[in-house]
């Protein structure tokens, strides 16, 4: 891998260089082409929920689970 490609990966996106461990054909993608650091970059976002159609789904899930527990909530007070 070139020493840029090294250098950015060490200095400023730690996680993308552990996304790189998981994903070892990484290697090969950025030795040949280092241009496709971007494309790496979509891959480890959606990887780790990072996108916003699921950051969106993780909002509507906690939302979901709060408004359960305020009904749970509502119907102990009823009793």
């Amino acid at each position: 891998m070139r020493l840029e490609v090294q250098q950015y990966l060490y200095e400023q996106q730690p996680e993308l260089r552990q996304f790189i461990r998981q994903h070892p054909n990484w290697y090969r993608k950025l030795s040949r082409d280092p241009s496709q650091i971007s494309l790496l970059e979509k891959e480890a976002n959606q990887f780790y929920g990072r996108t916003f159609p699921q950051r969106v789904e993780k909002m509507q899930e906690s939302l979901g689970l709060i408004m359960m527990v305020m009904e749970m909530l509502k119907m102990g007070q009823n009793t």
